[in-house]
């Protein structure tokens, strides 16, 4: 008995030392960037936000182990301006990436090849890149692997389905170049992957980027999944959740690798949906916006208020809740800035490093106004002051929208985040000078390089 206690005590010691050696290593080299999407995820549905139905341990683990922000957005209120938008650290409207691409166009189309990516930086600073699951910035000339990643496991467009109709059945996937069958639950793949990079780059800086197509359509969880949410009777909320839950896991996966290879406190972690839930319209997925107002698609809270959490254990605050508006075209900035990278002045970023805001080294707000464009869809917030011109049916384009100021609305969030309360008949001229601060932004951008259906458009300035 003695001898058999002597070596469980010899297991455990050798592991603690191989966890502290691990650690010690990643020290005193560049930080690890993991990039965390979530696709169409209702603002609602995570613990952190007051769901009752879907637990998200793991979501809830990351928001309370670094800073969540309330009033955090995404520069377009649809998935691939999003990711440009991303991608670049500039609103992806400055070059004519007004609108979501879809179908052939995915190969005329694309994130313009003049603008530089996230991974292009980083990859020019030592780090290895990859990125695992959703692109929908372009093929061909616009494919991962010629804008700076290393690695690529997933799919170009902008959906994909996430099992075949069978368990023995396959789905279709991109591995670099290459299509290869994919038998496992999609999500659990793009986690399985991401692990798996992780270990094998566990010696260098890299790049993750971990874009889930969860909870985006088409609805399809696994039976796995699905028997976590029998208590749930209406079946698309359940298949939403069996989806949720599935993402949870896999950030819990790729978290407990991170600390399993000792990397932990070396890796600066994002993550943020790249919009709101789809909750009108075409495309429901079941997802709950509460308490915002509006959907994917919309300029509306609904549309473009965000989860968003940053996490650098042991270098940023933990369990702290911050108010200040942010965008997420401030990821790159301030992953370039935790790499020591400093930016280039004609790299004409339109996001901040947050870092000194979350340090308390800059007590300010990293932004004193946020812009939105989606034609005739607009949007100005300065301060707790938001200005929008919307409507209620689907996205069209306009040349000239807020030309007519009677229709646009004026909400005070601090007051009234569900923006119920249109404010704009008693005080005409905040919605003026409002107007005329988001009229000179939007001169500065090109047109759309493309329609909202696809259709070519043209790429001067407007």
């Amino acid at each position: 008995m003695a001898n058999h206690t002597r070596f469980i005590a010899a297991i455990a010691l050798t592991f603690a030392l191989l966890v502290v050696g691990r650690a010690a290593e990643g020290q005193g080299r560049a930080p690890n960037i993991v990039v965390i999407v979530g696709d169409d995820m209702g603002y609602a549905d995570i613990g952190v936000h007051g769901v009752k139905d879907i637990p998200t341990p793991n979501i809830d683990a990351l928001a309370a182990g670094g800073t969540r922000f309330t009033d955090a957005y995404v520069s377009g209120p649809f998935c691939s301006p999003t990711r440009a938008g991303l991608m670049t650290g500039r609103y992806p409207q400055r070059f004519g990436y007004e609108f979501n691409l879809v179908g052939p166009f995915l190969e005329t189309f694309g994130l313009p090849l003049e603008e530089r990516t996230m991974a292009d930086r980083l990859k020019a600073a030592g780090y290895r890149t990859a990125l695992f699951g959703k692109w929908h910035l372009g093929s061909r000339d616009f494919h991962p692997l010629k804008r700076g990643f290393d690695e690529f496991y997933g799919f170009l467009g902008g959906a994909h389905d996430y099992m075949g109709a069978t368990p023995s059945d396959s789905i279709t996937v991109v591995h670099d170049h290459a299509s290869v069958p994919e038998k496992a639950y999609l999500t659990d793949a793009l986690a399985e992957r991401a692990a798996d990079f992780i270990k094998r780059q566990r010696a260098r800086p890299f790049f993750l980027y971990l874009a889930f197509n969860a909870v985006h359509l088409p609805l399809q969880a696994s039976d796995k999944y699905l028997a976590r949410f029998a208590h749930i009777a209406d079946p698309q909320r359940r298949t939403y959740a069996a989806m949720m839950s599935a993402m949870d896991d896999g950030i819990g996966k790729t978290i407990a690798t991170l600390r399993a290879e000792g990397l932990e406190e070396n890796t600066l972690i994002f993550f943020f949906s790249d919009n709101g839930g789809p909750t009108i319209y075409g495309g429901i997925n079941g997802s709950s916006n509460a308490p915002l107002k509006g959907s994917k698609r919309q300029t509306w809270e609904g549309g473009i208020r965000v989860p968003f959490f940053i996490r650098w254990k042991g270098h940023l605050p933990a369990g702290r809740v911050d108010s200040r508006p942010i965008i997420q075209l401030d990821v790159l900035p301030t992953a370039l800035a935790a790499a020591g990278v400093s930016p280039q002045p004609d790299w004409k970023f339109d996001g901040v490093n947050l870092i000194p805001f979350l340090t308390n080294r800059l007590t300010g707000v990293p932004h004193e106004s946020l812009y939105w464009r989606l034609g005739a869809m607009v949007a100005l917030r300065q301060g707790d002051w938001k200005l929008v011109s919307m409507h209620d049916g689907p996205p069209h384009e306009d040349p000239s929208p807020l030309s007519d100021l009677s229709v646009a609305e004026l909400y005070n969030l601090k007051d009234d985040i569900g923006e119920t309360r249109n404010l704009a008949a008693s005080h005409p001229a905040k919605v003026k000078e409002m107007a005329r601060v988001w009229l000179s932004w939007s001169a500065q951008m090109e047109k759309p390089r493309w329609g909202f259906f696809g259709r070519g458009g043209g790429s001067a300035p407007r």
